[in-house]
């Protein structure tokens, strides 16, 4: 089921889309239906630089138990990281 809920986020960061590394600013997160994925519902993120159009886009398409592992992967990576060693931003 779609939930129409959209959260956004600004981010700092880099992405590479088909014309290279780009700056990202914000980051969309939605569960929807997939363009491209084959599932029926995915949680879409699309990471962006909305001021420099739709091109400066990455999107990918997650279904729900890859969306939750990628989370869990993600705060074991930032759990691991030394004291100091992590930046601001």
């Amino acid at each position: 089921m779609c939930t129409y809920t959209t959260e956004q986020v600004a981010i700092s960061g880099s992405g590479k889309g088909a014309a290279g590394w780009f700056a990202l600013q914000q980051a969309t997160v939605y569960y929807d239906h997939p363009v491209h994925a084959m599932a029926g519902h995915t949680l879409n993120i699309d990471f962006a630089d909305p001021s420099r159009g739709p091109a400066a886009r990455v999107a990918v398409e997650l279904t729900a138990d890859s969306a939750e592992a990628l989370v869990a992967a993600i705060r074991a990576a930032l759990a691991a990281v030394p004291p100091g060693v992590r930046e601001a931003g």
